[in-house]
């Protein structure tokens, strides 16, 4: 099916595509996720329609917790609501996930994944803020690109209503929620033919309603609590399959292989990292460069459905030749024993033929700490090291691994541009409308990013500018390029 190719960021991605499910969204503004609540709300106040033909009901609250409860409110009442929101904030919705979840009631956060506050604030992007909601019940769905994030975020949403349980579905803050792609956008009559029009009608029959009073929100005592808390075990083993059904519809409709986890790399693969969001990317485009100069024997697996992590699908995506596994988390778990998806994949492969399996756990990316295919190489040499990490270099713990020599992994034909400004100069502003109208008016695939410090005004700005005849994959600051431009003089 062709689709309209359209020059977006992330944030964008997501809201054209949740505005399509959603009939209401209780949003409340944070960084990096606001641009999802302004578009949504933008496209309301203009009278663009969703699915159902009816303009989506936008209601601001007072803070991000009032938006969860009001999320938990109005799907209670029957109506397919959505929000938006990222680290504290997510963190403030806490509480109420765990009620969504526990009533099986179908909402979708978006989230542009970002650090939670430790020793200091930082209001870039990691995966701190969803690893926090582990626990709730929630499900959570991972995107790598503005465009999987096009693709994607309709599975969470039909996935939702079809499994009557919640979703977070996340990207980086940042690095894909602000990344300016060329993408291929949907249309809504495609996306309204794989909506489950039998499930919602289900889901608003059994909405609160004075016609056929229902009992909710009770207490129970130790006579039947445990009972019932297990019997949702069957809608959570079941989700895997109904996300899996999702995939496959649209890779019928757009010709795309979206699995529960996909594989990358050679068929023989001895050495694996297993990672999600942006970073795959990169992942990728390491591969191929060192695929093609070294013959490495290596290979990704891309983390899409982190909860529930369905163990089966999981073990399928591992190269029978594989014999290390290196595990990238985008986090700190102070105090643990490992991170996250270091401890998911451990219990994944117990009990099974890759129980042998090596495997390493490696830190990166926290706070938006760049990572590039040089780091990415060394994680895939490293075979002792058992805890590490990369982009830092730490000499403390000495943990980190020594990136290799640099390399240009970029494809042939790639234009890489920089532009130093000024925060507030109109640097920023001036890019993202020059990087628009290459994608828009021209044949060539284009990515723009926005490297730029916290202090705002009079902050130092780097615009990096990438433009080719293929998609691009380099998620990743660009350290040479064709084309410099220097706003002010100090720089040079």
């Amino acid at each position: 099916m062709a689709r309209k190719m359209k020059t977006m960021d992330g944030n964008e991605a997501a809201a054209l595509a949740s505005y399509a499910f959603t009939e209401v969204a209780a949003i409340y503004p944070i960084t990096p996720s606001s641009v999802m609540a302004e578009h949504t709300d933008e496209w309301s106040t203009v009278g663009r329609e969703n699915i159902f033909g009816e303009k989506v009901v936008v209601k601001e609250m007072q803070s991000e917790g009032g938006a969860a409860g009001a999320v938990h409110g109005s799907l209670a009442a029957g109506a397919l609501t959505t929000t938006y929101t990222a680290s504290q904030g997510l963190l403030l919705m806490i509480p109420n996930l765990y009620k969504i979840a526990g009533e099986r009631l179908p909402g979708v956060f978006n989230v542009s994944a970002r650090a939670v506050a430790s020793h200091a604030l930082s209001i870039f992007g990691d995966h701190s803020d969803v690893y926090a909601c582990r626990q709730t019940g929630v499900c959570m769905l991972c995107e790598s690109s503005v465009q999987e994030v096009m693709d994607l975020t309709p599975v969470a949403h039909l996935s939702a209503i079809k499994g009557r349980l919640p979703f977070i579905n996340f990207f980086d803050g940042f690095r894909t929620s602000h990344e300016i792609q060329k993408v291929e956008e949907w249309d809504y009559k495609t996306l309204k033919s794989l909506a489950d029009m039998k499930a919602i009608k289900n889901f608003k029959d059994e909405a609160m309603n004075p016609n056929h009073p229902d009992q909710r929100g009770s207490a129970q005592n130790p006579d039947i609590f445990f009972q019932a808390r297990e019997a949702s075990n069957a809608a959570y083993d079941e989700m895997p399959y109904i996300v899996e059904e999702y995939m496959n519809k649209i890779n019928s409709k757009i010709g795309t292989d979206y699995k529960l986890f996909n594989y990358y790399g050679a068929k023989d693969a001895e050495i694996v990292i297993v990672a999600m969001g942006s970073v795959c990317e990169t992942i990728d485009e390491t591969i191929d460069y060192l695929r093609k100069s070294t013959k490495a024997k290596i290979g990704v697996i891309k983390v899409r459905l982190y909860r529930p992590f369905s163990r089966e699908h999981f073990i399928k995506a591992i190269p029978s030749s594989c014999k290390i596994l290196s595990v990238l988390d985008r986090t700190k778990e102070a105090g643990s024993i490992g991170e996250p998806l270091y401890l998911d994949v451990l219990a994944a492969i117990k009990g099974t033929k890759f129980e042998k399996v090596k495997v390493l756990s490696g830190r990166y990316g926290l706070g938006s700490k760049n990572t590039t295919p040089e780091q990415i190489a060394a994680v895939f040499k490293n075979t002792k090291k058992a805890r590490f990490t990369i982009g830092i270099d730490d000499d403390v713990s000495l943990l980190s691994l020594k990136e290799e020599k640099p390399f240009n992994s970029t494809k042939k034909g790639t234009t890489c541009c920089k532009f130093w400004g000024l925060g507030s100069d109109g640097t920023v502003g001036a890019n993202k409308n020059s990087i628009k109208i290459i994608g828009d008016n021209t044949k060539l695939y284009a990515q723009a990013y926005f490297d730029y410090d916290s202090k705002k005004s009079g902050g130092l700005t780097c615009s990096h500018l990438r433009f080719g005849e293929s998609p691009i994959k380099s998620t990743y600051l660009i350290s040479k390029a064709d084309f410099v431009a220097c706003h002010n003089e100090s720089y040079i």
